[in-house]
């Protein structure tokens, strides 16, 4: 199949609608999901989305990226919309370093109740709203070995386009969800057969490799992750079983949450049981 590529010179044409005033953060965020669409941007990104499966609206490239991309344009069957680097910073309000974007079609997403039962490792996220943190917090998710992400009604969207930037695409390989009531809905995680450990830097919170010693033998883990700076609520600590939190030196009182994550992320996936006898 050829797909004829589309030259387009008007930054009004109503064609580019999907990838108008990409900076409006308030705008996109309202705007996508209510859509259904999704921004992609640069060629790992976009091959990655399509390889997850999600379907192409359409491109928006230049012409060193309508030849690089050649083998996604005729497989995808979607219309290719061909500008100059300066109409695409037109249209989209910034500089389009990679010269190439995407819209997408989201998916739905799984119920949290499935996933959890297909899940032994898992990160629930609460009211992390930066998009660079939830987009770190997935590659690293990914990249550590969990086995998915469960969200907060008001955690950031991980299909949003700095979010997928930052994770690299890690949000369309590592399967997540968003629970509907929060934080009652962590009751169904524990009666999932998970075991929640609260990440806080709480003097009263258990190191967590001591608790891994104690903890780590269980079947299920889920690793609560809560917002920069406030850090999780009253109400998600208050549900957890175990507070955990990672010794820090030097003065230093806490790490950013994506950082403290992957920490957490890798000393979940290597826990071992406790040693017993000689």
């Amino acid at each position: 199949m050829t797909v004829p590529l589309i030259p387009v010179t008007d930054p009004a044409d109503p064609r580019l609608t999907d990838y108008t005033a990409l900076t409006d953060v308030a705008l996109r965020r309202r705007r996508e999901p209510a859509e259904g669409l999704f921004m992609a941007e640069g060629e790992k990104v976009i091959r990655r989305a399509l390889a997850a499966g999600y379907p192409m609206r359409s491109m928006l490239l230049t012409d060193k990226w309508a030849e690089a991309l050649g083998d996604v344009i005729t497989s995808c069957g979607a219309p290719v919309y061909v500008v100059t680097p300066e109409l695409a910073e037109q249209v989209t309000g910034y500089h389009v370093h990679r010269g190439a974007l995407a819209s997408l079609h989201r998916l739905p997403l799984p119920d949290p109740a499935d996933l959890l039962a297909r899940s032994r490792r898992v990160a629930v996220v609460e009211a992390v709203n930066d998009h660079t943190n939830i987009g770190a917090i997935f590659r690293g998710a990914a990249a550590l070995g969990m086995d998915a992400v469960l969200l907060s009604p008001d955690s950031a969207d991980p299909l949003y386009r700095r979010s997928v930037k930052v994770s690299m695409g890690a949000v369309f390989s590592l399967p997540y969800a968003r629970l509907a009531q929060w934080p009652h809905s962590l009751t169904g995680v524990r009666e999932a057969g998970f075991r929640l450990l609260a990440l806080t830097p709480d003097a009263r919170a258990v190191d967590l490799a001591d608790a891994l010693g104690r903890d780590g033998t269980a079947e299920r883990m889920a690793l609560l992750l809560g917002a920069e700076g406030d850090g999780l609520t009253p109400r998600a600590l208050a549900a957890a079983d175990t507070w955990v939190r990672i010794p820090m030196a030097h003065g230093v009182d806490s790490l950013n949450v994506a950082a403290a994550a992957a920490v957490a992320f890798y000393a979940v996936a290597t826990a071992r049981p406790p040693q017993t006898g000689p």
